[in-house]
């Protein structure tokens, strides 16, 4: 840290944490590296932890400090870092802070816990559909936000639902910005599609 300068009043170093943050979290769901994985989610969660200590009041810290215990969660490997609470505990700030933030995408890992996490620790698939639905006000062009809801009402056996979800992301105009988003998102669209007719 500079010498006599407030962490706390420096922006550009909150700047720089949660977007180091969002770059591990990134890098974590990418990577077909293991080790290069789970050490991406520490180093996020702790960028993220910075950034929550730099501007609490803040909703991208909290948000990609959330994303990256969520992934962690997720990873057998390095399980203990994160629990559901924490994840939740960080969304819910994220809702308070800004209920809209990225297109209604805390309401969107906050389905995620429910739908991936098992029930002993809280998971509900019913509980996910009713979190990202809620999402949705401010989702219309969050293309993962609709992958996972349609992902969650085929969990629930809402297979209509589930491909009109599917057909949204497929009929939309991607963002010029998201477009890697975007192709990976429609890819995970009709592989989903597909499963959810062969069932049927």
């Amino acid at each position: 840290m500079h010498s006599g300068k407030q962490p706390s009043k420096d922006p550009g170093n909150y700047e720089a944490t949660w977007q180091l943050a969002k770059f591990n979290y990134y890098l974590a769901t990418h990577t077909p590296d293991e080790k290069e994985r789970d050490q991406a989610f520490q180093n996020g969660i702790e960028a993220g932890q910075t950034a929550v200590a730099l501007q609490s009041e803040k909703p991208d810290g909290h948000f990609w400090l959330g994303a990256n215990y969520g992934g962690a969660a997720e990873q057998s490997s390095i399980q203990g870092l994160a629990t559901v609470d924490d994840i939740q505990n960080e969304m819910n700030t994220v809702l308070r802070l800004d209920e809209s933030y990225q297109n209604g995408s805390a309401y969107m890992v906050f389905g995620l816990v429910y739908l991936n996490a098992p029930s002993i620790v809280g998971g509900d698939p019913k509980k996910a559909v009713e979190m990202m639905e809620k999402g949705l006000r401010f989702g219309e062009p969050n293309a993962f936000l609709h992958l996972h809801l349609a992902e969650a009402y085929a969990k629930v056996g809402r297979s209509d639902e589930a491909r009109k979800q599917l057909q949204t992301i497929l009929s939309m105009t991607p963002d010029q910005s998201y477009l890697p988003e975007y192709k990976e998102a429609s890819a995970g669209a009709q592989k989903l599609l597909e499963e959810i007719n062969h069932a049927d």
